[in-house]
């Protein structure tokens, strides 16, 4: 099977398993302690079901979403991920130049290994710079002015990473960070040589570029990743941190990783201009609940005051449809595309992100849904039973006047 022939977003993930080392791929598709969490994230998508509306003209349908401003193609973007540039050489860039093609943003890492100066280059009008509060005040500073003399037009603050976690799958395979190429490591990677011969070829380890200015001048890959780790998690980071960014950052906005209601509100009250509503894709606390289940009740909580974008868990089209439904405008997603660049490059991201375009159309039309930005609450099962459940008879036609219904005044989803 080639990256064409992929129909769905696990036929890539299979590609990518066959391209990668155990060590690689579980690295990407691993999560903490049980991994109950990433199952967890999966099953909250099937507690709902979509209720279509037939008879109606979808023959032109849009997905194009505004967010912060820009008009984007599809509601969707790419997550920031760190250490791509292991699965490929390049990756992040070629991350960065599928986004652009597609017209979606993407999140760049600060944990890339490409440098957030490299990504702008590419896509200037596409890439969100990603960054981790660290332990050191003055690296904080300096990466925000980074991201001002680069004019990113939104940056993003991952707060949901206090400590290391559990992930149990690179415990058995020895991963480590830095990697280290140790002989079992090296074992297993033999079975796929195209992957060893990159890995030779580009020097081993890839370069985090966005860490090599506060390092020792000549500081080798493994070294500046050594200096990344005694600077990151940095579990004082707190409210205060974020006061001070938003002082310094004038533009757009976004914390990442916030699931109380409560500490949405906190954001909101510090003039945070968006949230991605994620449990780091399971990867961080095992017992999380999933950003679907708490998506209403974050939406509540800080009305349309900020944007909202659901990450982790998304594999269908009609999962970006249900995320709208309950209240978020947009989604990432970040393995996916990570499988993409592993099994075929830009080429492979391009692919996946074409998979979840078309499915998000096929189901748009499925619903009888010509507009993304239409869709609300009225589309979903249970909701739309559960609020039959309440009504008389005698009000029977005010079942569709859900959230979201109210701002037109229609008594029916248009």
């Amino acid at each position: 099977m080639n990256i064409q022939s992929a129909v769905n977003l696990e036929d890539m993930r299979l590609l990518a398993r066959r391209k990668l080392p155990r060590i690689a791929f579980d690295f990407i598709d691993g999560g903490a302690d049980d991994e109950r969490c990433l199952q967890r994230n999966r099953e909250a998508f099937g507690q709902y079901r979509l209720l279509p509306r037939y008879l109606r003209d979808v023959s032109q349908r849009d997905q194009s979403v505004e967010l912060f401003g820009r008009r984007y193609n599809s509601p969707m973007g790419i997550s920031p991920t760190g250490l791509a540039g292991l699965w490929r050489p390049d990756a992040d860039l070629m991350l960065a130049a599928a986004a652009r093609d597609a017209n979606v943003p993407f999140l760049l890492s600060s944990a890339a290994n490409a440098s957030l100066e490299d990504g702008m280059r590419v896509a200037p009008e596409h890439v969100w710079f990603q960054m981790y509060c660290t332990s050191n005040e003055q690296i904080n500073e300096d990466l925000v002015q980074r991201a001002i003399r680069s004019q990113v037009g939104v940056l993003v603050i991952s707060v949901d990473v206090p400590v290391n976690s559990n992930r149990e799958r690179n415990r058995r395979n020895g991963f480590s960070r830095p990697l280290r190429m140790t002989p079992a490591v090296v074992l297993n990677a033999m079975g796929h040589p195209a992957w060893v011969l990159r890995y030779l070829r580009t020097g081993g380890i890839p370069m985090m570029r966005n860490w090599m200015p506060y390092a020792t001048e000549g500081a080798s890959a493994s070294q500046v990743a050594d200096m990344y780790g005694t600077l990151t998690p940095a579990p004082m980071v707190n409210w205060e941190h974020i006061r001070r960014i938003r002082d310094a950052w004038k533009g757009t906005l976004v914390i990442k990783g916030l699931m109380h209601p409560d500490d949405a509100r906190e954001a909101v009250g510090l003039g945070v201009n968006g949230l991605v509503v994620s449990n780091h894709g399971g990867r961080q606390l095992d017992a999380a609940p999933s950003p679907l289940e708490v998506l209403p009740l974050i939406r509540h909580a800080v009305g349309e005051r900020v944007t909202l974008i659901l990450d982790s868990g998304v594999r269908r089209g009609s999962d970006v449809v249900m995320a709208r439904c309950l209240g978020a405008h947009s989604v990432i997603f970040g393995r996916p595309t990570l499988y993409g660049v592993a099994a075929g490059a830009q080429a492979g991201v391009a692919r996946v992100l074409q998979i979840v375009r078309n499915e998000v159309d096929m189901v748009m039309a499925q619903i009888g849904c010509r507009n993304f930005n239409d869709l609300d609450a009225s589309y979903l099962w249970p909701e739309v039973q559960s609020r039959a459940d309440t009504l008389n008879d005698d009000s029977a036609s005010n079942l569709y006047k859900l959230p979201g219904c109210e701002k037109s005044g229609a008594t029916t989803p248009r």
